[in-house]
């Protein structure tokens, strides 16, 4: 593995986490909480520096990271102590961080978009022939060209990467399609989608659109609802089962995940939309799962704003403390275990 590589992916993912706490940092600045320590990474500083009321630091894992207030797990008699500020100020401060994760995530769609030879429409363009000029694909005896792909099997496709999703995780050899054809929907029954020559489910060519200002924003947008629903599809499927902890990738995981998939692209460009749209996923990813109603998680915290907010009484902060100090002891050893076998697997390969 190149080193260079190596280490842009580690940046790339420490930038990420960044972007996160300083959501929590500059509306907890805002709204006048004190900020105690803004931390990139986990583990022994690097490099520490305080200004003002507040400790910056670097460290050495850059497997997560903090942005420490006052009063935020205990009683403090501090009036700018976090728990002492109004419930909605803290609710934006809980939900500061996935959020900018998600406005990271939609801006880098935006640039791979801007950055692409052209978008990629979800529109029937052709089907592929062998060198005798003969169709090899199973589904050109269903689809027509500019039939414009709607939903397979039931899952609504916004964007070209929901298409490549419905083929290849749903376990069946037909499917359900709905296409829009001269205005009209139309519903398919039992359409099979194989390339003959290469093996492959994804048996037709889409239409690349022309880069205007309304497309570049509409597909963004479309992409980003795509990401965002395909990725709380693969959560909710590990919750049920579909997916196992071998399935899982930490930090380390995703590093060399990162690192395999640029350095498979062969010129500049192509290595730097591979960065940016993994970039974009993992952030995304990101702010998804901090969502997630978990102790210690944001979406955990936010749990416990709401019903004080419906209850009108703080739930007493060694409770709520100890709560979250369970949760983050799991998530600790989960992430731990992960990066073992994220370690393991890179050892056997």
């Amino acid at each position: 593995m190149n080193i260079i590589t190596i280490i842009v992916a580690i940046l790339c993912f420490g930038i990420i986490i960044m972007i996160h706490e300083a959501g929590h940092f500059f509306v907890a600045k805002k709204s006048g909480i004190r900020v105690l320590e803004f931390s990139v990474g986990m583990g022994p500083a690097i490099i520490s520096r305080t200004k003002g009321e507040t400790k910056y630091s670097l460290r050495a894992l850059p497997i997560g990271g903090y942005c420490a207030m006052e009063g935020e797990d205990d009683i403090s008699d501090d009036p700018r102590a976090f728990r002492k500020a109004p419930v909605w100020k803290r609710m934006l401060v809980t939900v500061a961080g996935a959020t900018m994760n998600l406005i990271l995530g939609l801006l880098l769609i935006f640039v791979f978009i801007c950055l692409d030879d052209a978008i990629t429409s979800t529109t029937v363009a052709d089907f592929f022939t062998n060198e005798a000029g003969e169709t090899v694909s199973a589904s050109a005896e269903w689809l027509k060209p500019n039939d414009r792909i709607l939903s397979i099997n039931g899952l609504r496709v916004f964007a070209w990467m929901d298409i490549g999703y419905a083929l290849q995780n749903d376990d069946c050899e037909t499917f359900t399609v709905v296409v829009e054809r001269e205005g009209q929907k139309v519903t398919l029954e039992n359409v099979k989608f194989y390339n003959s020559e290469n093996g492959r489910m994804f048996d037709f060519r889409v239409f690349g659109l022309k880069k205007t200002p309304g497309n570049v924003l509409r597909y963004s947008g479309r992409q980003f609802v795509s990401m965002a629903r395909l990725i709380w599809i693969s959560l909710r499927d590990l919750i049920r089962g579909k997916y196992g902890f071998h399935d899982m990738s930490g930090v380390v995981g995703i590093v060399d995940s990162t690192v395999t998939a640029v350095e498979s692209q062969e010129s500049f460009h192509d290595k730097l939309m591979e960065l940016i749209d993994l970039m974009s996923f993992i952030t995304i990813n990101v702010g998804i799962f901090n969502l997630i109603p978990f102790p210690a998680l944001d979406g955990g915290r936010l749990v416990f704003l709401i019903i004080e907010a419906i209850r009108r009484k703080q739930i007493p902060a060694h409770i709520e403390g100890m709560i979250h100090f369970v949760g983050l002891a799991l998530l600790m050893i989960l992430m731990i275990a992960v990066t073992f076998q994220d370690i393991t697997k890179i050892f056997q390969r």
